[in-house]
């Protein structure tokens, strides 16, 4: 049965598996390009999820995860402070316990000495009520 120049296959078809297959190992290369060569001959109705399914559950495609990612570069480490408080890292925890109203940690580590602060903020918290916390 044809539907606009290309052969239809119901979603409930034993055939399916064997139209996905051969659309899709012929360079396991995605969804897109899988869904175009399955467009090319064959209509399936929802077919973007059905192949999505399809190449989420290949066990070549799955085994075969290309890096993305451009290669890391050589490591730059930070120097050494000299003295204390001259370098310190800022970074906030959320999502704790709310106590008094407040559900925010600011943490403050000085890397001379390893010493920390843990100042409690609510949410939502702004640059001038951190400002005024930290000093």
């Amino acid at each position: 049965m044809l539907h606009k120049g290309r052969v239809f296959v119901p979603a409930s078809s034993g055939l399916l598996e064997d139209v996905l297959q051969l659309a899709h190992t012929g360079g396991h290369e995605g969804v897109q390009k899988t869904l175009l060569q399955l467009r090319l001959e064959f209509f399936i109705e929802h077919d973007r999820c059905i192949v999505g399914d399809y190449v989420r559950s290949c066990a070549v495609c799955q085994q075969n995860k290309t890096e993305t990612l451009h290669p890391a570069g050589l490591l730059q480490p930070l120097s050494v402070p000299s003295c204390i408080w001259a370098d310190i890292s800022l970074d906030f925890i959320e999502a704790v316990p709310k106590v008094h109203g407040k559900s925010v940690l600011l943490t403050v580590v000085e890397r001379f000495s390893k010493f920390a602060h843990f100042i409690p903020l609510g949410h939502p918290y702004m640059a001038s009520l951190v400002t005024r916390a930290f000093f």
